[in-house]
């Protein structure tokens, strides 16, 4: 009887390392702190070729250093890990420093806002005006052109938000035919246009009509730019909301419109405050249809409707004008304040938008 020889194939045993075996998938890696470790070393290339080629912007330095960075990145991940990886890091390092790009400006921008503005800020500066103070003293104040901010962007709001959120809900929940398509046209258009061309717009109804400067016209210039980005915001937040929820609320045989009185709009309330207050953002800080429509004053005017009156940016751009120091002075105050306004009505906005959220349970 002979027995058949049966080959038998040996796997080779893993490798084995300090801790036990070694799977096939587990390969080198950087060091967490890796990516710290290369910028570290991008900076100080980066600044050592901008002093040895004798360029002093530190714009350039930074943007060197980005190259640096990513090359540095791709080329230790392709040798010490492999090439997939290399990719994957490159990626992750293009993201950080086109972050780093955007926030860094914009960083610069508040540290040198707050730094300059708070020299100024205090208590007489927000409560006292311009009414006869020369550009060169190192008094007057900022109250009027305060009072005017407050004035005309809120009168715009109340005239553009309901406007902005009714057209929304026409476009989302009703809108069909070549009427939506022509809103949503215009809407666009309207998204960006030039303030100059808002103020002309209202200009020009002022000439026709023999109409006198006052708030009230620069808040109506305010109101065309407030309105496309309220209806955008708006109707972006509406598409968010569940057909599920309709639907259930339609299937109980609750009418359209209570749906969306009390269904659609408090489901997207957080969305639609943030818009909201987006779009009051854009409009706090325009100038433009001020000198137009509102022509500015050194003096206290409470009346909108009545008479020339000041705003914050027409402040700043004026202080800015007269080229003294005291008015350079007065204009970065002006700014951090505007700066702060916005600030305290996103803050707002959020307080609201999260009050006023369904609740949901558990």
């Amino acid at each position: 009887m002979s027995h058949a020889s049966t080959a038998v194939q040996e796997r080779p045993t893993p490798p084995t390392g300090p801790r036990g075996p070694k799977s096939g998938l587990s390969s080198r890696s950087l060091p967490r702190l890796a990516p710290v470790a290369f910028a570290v070393v991008s900076i100080a290339l980066a600044v050592g070729l901008g002093l040895a080629a004798g360029w002093h912007s530190k714009v350039q330095w930074g943007m060197i250093a980005a190259l640096f960075f990513l090359a540095i990145s791709y080329v230790a991940t392709t040798v010490v890990e492999n090439q997939r990886q290399a990719k994957d890091r490159l990626a992750t390092s293009i993201v950080w420093v086109c972050f780093l790009m955007a926030v860094i400006p914009l960083a610069s921008l508040l540290w040198t806002t707050v730094s300059r503005g708070a020299e100024r800020l205090d208590g007489y500066f927000l409560t006292h005006s311009m009414a006869g103070v020369l550009g060169s003293e190192a008094s007057g104040g900022v109250y009027h052109a305060l009072i005017g901010t407050l004035e005309q962007v809120g009168i715009a709001t109340v005239l553009s938000a309901p406007l902005g959120l009714l057209t929304a809900v026409y476009l989302v929940e009703y809108g069909k035919g070549a009427l939506a398509k022509a809103v949503t046209f215009f809407v666009d258009v309207m998204t960006g246009i030039p303030s100059i061309v808002a103020g002309l717009f209202i200009l020009s109804i002022m000439l026709i009509f023999e109409l006198q400067p006052s708030g009230l016209m620069g808040a109506l210039a305010l109101t065309i730019l407030m309105i496309p980005v309220v209806v955008r915001s708006t109707e972006e937040m509406l598409k968010l909301v569940p057909n599920e929820l309709r639907e259930a609320s339609l299937a109980l045989g609750i009418p359209k419109w209570r749906t969306i009185l009390k269904v659609v709009l408090p489901t997207a309330i957080g969305g639609i405050t943030t818009g909201v207050m987006l779009a009051i953002a854009r409009i706090a800080g325009e100038t433009a249809p001020i000198i137009l429509l509102v022509f500015g004053s050194q003096l206290i005017n409470a009346n909108p409707f009545e008479g020339a009156q000041s705003s914050l940016p027409f402040y700043i751009y004026e202080q800015y004008k007269i080229g003294e120091t005291a008015s350079y002075d007065r204009a970065w105050a002006a700014a951090l304040v505007l700066i702060a306004f916005v600030m305290i009505l996103n803050l707002v906005a959020r307080g609201i938008a999260r009050w006023k959220a369904p609740k949901t349970g558990r």
